[in-house]
């Protein structure tokens, strides 16, 4: 359908890492600039003590990586469909419902957009992954519907959804001159989703596709699960994860796992986790290692650790190694990491991606050799071995690499103009 005049509504992917805000006119990029000129918007909440402010996006982050005192909310995505998402959390002293923290940072997403578009966005169609909670239909659709209630919240009249990988494949479409069976393989911060769909210029000027997805499907792990695994496997032994008590008993894991999860890591800041790990320390074989998890409370540096761990996670994707900092809480240590850690820390999550990908072709109908093209996009794609295997399945295919980090949201305001038109 050309587009003589900009689309009605707008398309939004509130990404567990990075959100992006598409909207189709003429003459003008679809992805609106976020923060900075750029289209991506980090999904990031940081309460500012000192300055008794809140910031988004790249702000927070450099605020909270410059040492202001403050909270820092991340991956807030996967809150959704969570028990989590209806408690409530102490920010500077108040109290703060997990809903709350959702619609401000949305809220702020359709504010920038806004901004930027010099025009009001009352229709919207919301990306949403083929699973917000596996193997349970009942907390997926409360999810959807959690997402809908605060796009409502911050003032839209009217939403709609569309699974990720089907916007991805949207905005593949444009660029082709034939038809393909396709897999659509969305690997994000917090979800691997995959569509095998059948695209083509012809075909993207009907209204309703449905016969063209041919299969869905997904699994919840995304980047930030492969961040976790990586932190618990190499970097949290140097704080006594896995060490063992003087009695022979281990240590108490539970610590370890709250700081190797973005959404968990304020957990280990409790007054009450300060006590029991000074107690832990007097009778800790490895006295060092709870020395640097003190420190490390003390400091107040899970979050910086933590980011830490996803930009080793991110170099290891181009070379075999990676040196990861510990200076905020261990002075003038490091650790250095390798591409073979990071995959035998991953393969478990690596397998349970394969066998969602693997499900999809019977349910397509199809042998492998039907496929035509893998289109990879989502953050987490750029992982070698998840590529690697993913490809491995599917061998005749060619690969083909979208905006990993666009493709969705551009996917978005291309199906946003198809259903609310001009």
């Amino acid at each position: 359908m050309p587009h003589f005049s900009p689309a009605r509504a707008c398309g939004i992917d509130f990404g567990t890492s990075n959100s992006t805000v598409g909207w189709q006119r003429p003459g003008h990029p679809t992805l609106l600039p976020l923060e900075d000129g750029k289209p991506t918007l980090p999904s990031v909440v940081f309460f500012n003590a000192e300055e008794d402010s809140v910031s988004f996006g790249r702000a927070g982050l450099r605020e909270y990586l410059d040492g202001y005192e403050g909270r820092l909310m991340r991956s807030l995505k996967s809150l959704l469909g969570s028990s989590l998402i209806d408690g409530r959390t102490d920010v500077q002293g108040k109290v703060i419902g997990f809903r709350d923290l959702l619609t401000q940072f949305i809220g702020n997403l359709k504010t920038r957009a806004e901004a930027q578009g010099e025009r009001s966005f009352d229709h919207a169609v919301l990306g949403r992954p083929v699973f917000f909670v596996d193997d349970d239909s009942s907390a997926d659709r409360l999810a959807e519907e959690t997402l809908a209630d605060i796009a409502r919240r911050i003032g839209f009249k009217e939403v709609s959804f569309q699974y990720e990988p089907i916007a991805a494949a949207f905005h593949y479409e444009t660029t082709l001159a034939h038809e393909e069976t396709v897999l659509i393989a969305d690997i994000g911060g917090g979800t691997s989703d995959f569509s095998i769909v059948r695209l083509s210029p012809q075909r993207s000027k009907m209204a309703d596709r449905a016969s063209d997805v041919l299969a869905n499907g997904g699994v919840h792990i995304g980047g930030t699960d492969f961040d976790r695994q990586l932190s618990l496997a190499a970097v949290m032994p140097l704080l006594g994860h896995r060490s063992q008590l003087k009695n022979g008993r281990d240590m108490p894991a539970s610590i370890y796992f709250n700081l190797a999860t973005w959404h968990t890591i304020n957990f280990a800041y409790a007054r009450q986790v300060w006590v029991e790990q000074q107690r832990l320390a007097i009778d800790a074989a490895e006295p060092e290692c709870i020395e640097r998890l003190l420190a490390l409370i003390r400091e107040r540096a899970g979050h910086w650790l933590a980011h830490q761990v996803e930009q080793a996670k991110i170099a290891l994707s181009d070379d075999a190694t990676a040196s990861l900092p510990l200076e905020r809480f261990a002075p003038g240590e490091q650790k250095l990491l390798t591409r073979i850690e990071f995959d035998l820390a991953t393969e478990m999550l690596v397998e349970k991606v394969e066998t969602a990908v693997t499900r999809l072709l019977p349910e397509a109908g199809l042998a492998a050799n039907r496929i035509d093209t893998i289109f990879f996009t989502g953050g987490s794609s750029g992982i070698p071995q998840l590529r690697q295997r993913i490809a491995a399945l599917l061998p005749q295919a060619r690969a083909v690499e979208g905006d990993l980090f666009g493709s969705i949201g551009a996917g978005l305001a291309v199906d946003a103009a198809r259903r609310y038109g001009n």
